[in-house]
């Protein structure tokens, strides 16, 4: 579970203007930031079929995001990908 301190650091640190929670950026960073966390726990927990199923309807909602984001505004694409690290 993501604690409202560390949603709060990820929202100011990839918000685009002042008072942003909506953006795509922010969206896909807290995704990212509750995957992580998620992974972690699986690792811990294997046979958690439920938090599994969780983790994968997050990765498919962060996917739509980076999609719509790509076909908006590719720059802003790249940026958030190399920021957060999301591919290889």
């Amino acid at each position: 579970m993501i604690t409202k301190e560390v949603k709060t650091k990820v929202i100011s640190e990839n918000a685009t203007h002042e008072g942003d929670t909506g953006s795509p950026e922010v969206q896909i960073a807290i995704l990212t930031q509750r995957i992580r966390e998620l992974t972690e726990h699986l690792k811990q927990h294997p046979n958690d079929g439920h938090s599994r199923l969780g983790m994968y309807k997050m990765v498919g909602k962060r996917r739509r995001l980076l999609d719509y984001l790509a076909k908006k505004d590719i720059e802003r694409y790249r940026a958030i990908i190399a920021k957060l690290g999301i591919r290889k």
